[in-house]
């Protein structure tokens, strides 16, 4: 049986381009950004869209491999948790978001392979230095995506703020 693994992707699906009670996701975010203005950061201290895109798309390949070879390879001092909008300017937006969206099919074309019995099986995890259940890293990337789509709210408000104001 996979009940519990249909329930999560289909969360994962929702938060991406689904109807959730908070009424945004991340397509609805992303699809009526201004293309122009997603390696800006619209006041100091918070990330640009790209960062966060790049962001979430790191983490989500590890998942991958986390499930497909028992451990990750990336901690959250790795270079690439967080590259700065320049790199990520030569690498550009089209290429990280289709990156992006090709790890959610990706994860969950993995996750349609499994059995519940699966989130209770152990992997190591190199950032948690230890043994954990695959339930503590799906779950957890369904909480990453849901704690950086209320922060793209607030970075897009703001964005559109400053384009009021000019």
């Amino acid at each position: 049986m996979n009940y519990l693994i249909k329930n999560i992707i289909k969360q994962y699906q929702d938060v991406q381009n689904g109807s959730l009670w908070i009424g945004s996701t991340f397509s609805s975010k992303l699809n009526n950004i201004d293309h122009n203005k997603v390696f800006e950061r619209p006041i100091v201290g918070l990330h640009s869209i790209a960062e966060i895109i790049s962001h979430l798309t790191l983490w989500r390949k590890e998942t991958i491999l986390k499930i497909q070879i028992g451990k990750g390879s990336k901690t959250d001092d790795c270079e690439e948790n967080w590259l700065p909008n320049d790199k990520l300017k030569l690498i550009g937006w089209q290429k990280i978001k289709s990156e992006y969206d090709k790890t959610l099919l990706e994860l969950i074309d993995l996750l349609e392979s499994k059995e519940d019995s699966f989130l209770n099986e152990v992997y190591y995890d190199t950032d948690f230095k230890g043994n954990y259940a695959y339930s503590f890293v799906i779950n957890g990337m369904l909480h990453h995506d849901i704690y950086h789509l209320g922060q793209l709210g607030i970075i897009i408000k703001y964005l559109n703020k400053n384009d009021e104001e000019q």
